[in-house]
């Protein structure tokens, strides 16, 4: 068997001297002649010993950004530009290379689509540097991986959860920059994919006639989500569920919010005609949960 250890040990001495290395080399001689031949390696320790390490190359910061960059533009390979940027920060972790190099990092992971690595970097980043120029961008990198990962309407949402968090705190850092205005536009998308789900869940409560689920699930659509796309089927859906359980006054109001803020829906169509088929008309009641909910932000 080899010696697990000594070699690594004998090589990471640094001997100058002519007596000491001599010293050294009996010394080692005397040790692999210690040890068993049989199945030992020790023509294989021997050469490990005397080998020299040239693997690490120390080279310019500029000159590892740059090529960074070339792979990152001219060979659209961006994952390799990441490890030479990686790199700078390795070899040159206090310089100002380092700091735009751990950015730039996180920009060829996004490109890459290796979103993980990208949020670490980016973390890495605004951490070391809150108060650069950059740490906005740094920031919206990191909603940005969050966002593009938001699963389908079918799947569980914490992801849609978590981007919706780093989207705020860009919006809420940074409510000045380039960035803010993407950030809120890609939070309408993320709060639209929830308003989504509970949809999902809401039209499955109704496809088993238990309205009242149903009916909370809509509930959450039209109080937290009412500028998404997905609010007019809700209060059309609650007309329905209100209807089948006889609850007729807030199937009107749904009926009646529904018709006032967007009155050429053609969910308002079916929830008219549904209000209809049982002799009313929409109506809308102040006092209603539904009427009190538009009011609130200012669209009833």
């Amino acid at each position: 068997m080899s010696a697990p250890g000594m070699t690594l040990k004998l090589r990471t001495l640094s001997i100058r001297s002519g007596a000491h290395w001599r010293q050294l080399r009996l010394a080692a001689s005397l040790i692999l002649l210690a040890i068993p031949l049989s199945g030992c390696g020790t023509g294989a320790l021997w050469d490990k010993f005397l080998a020299k390490d040239d693997t690490f190359v120390e080279e310019p910061a500029d000159k590892l950004y740059n090529e960074g960059l070339y792979l990152l533009n001219k060979k659209s390979d961006p994952k390799a530009a990441s490890k030479k940027f990686e790199e700078v920060d390795r070899q040159h972790p206090y310089s100002e290379w380092a700091r735009k190099a751990l950015l730039m990092s996180a920009y060829a992971y996004y490109s890459a689509g290796d979103y993980d690595n990208c949020i670490g970097s980016a973390t890495r980043y605004v951490t070391l540097h809150p108060g650069s120029p950059d740490a906005a961008y740094a920031q919206f990198l990191i909603a940005s991986s969050q966002y593009d990962q938001i699963p389908d309407t079918s799947r569980d949402q914490a992801r849609t959860e978590k981007a919706i968090a780093a989207l705020e705190e860009v919006i809420r850092k940074y409510p000045s920059s380039e960035y803010a205005v993407s950030a809120k536009a890609k939070l309408e998308g993320a709060r639209d994919q929830l308003a989504g789900k509970e949809m999902v869940v809401g039209r499955y409560y109704m496809e088993k006639h238990d309205y009242t689920a149903a009916i909370n699930r809509f509930k959450t659509v039209v109080t937290q989500y009412q500028t998404t796309r997905h609010v007019e089927e809700a209060l059309e859906r609650l007309t329905e569920a209100y209807m089948a359980i006889g609850i007729v006054g807030e199937a009107q109001t749904a009926a009646a919010v529904l018709g006032h803020n967007f009155p050429d829906s053609r969910w308002y169509k079916d929830a008219y005609n549904l209000v209809k088929s049982g002799g009313l008309e929409p109506s809308e009641n102040q006092g209603s949960w539904i009427s009190r909910a538009f009011k609130k932000v200012g669209l009833g």
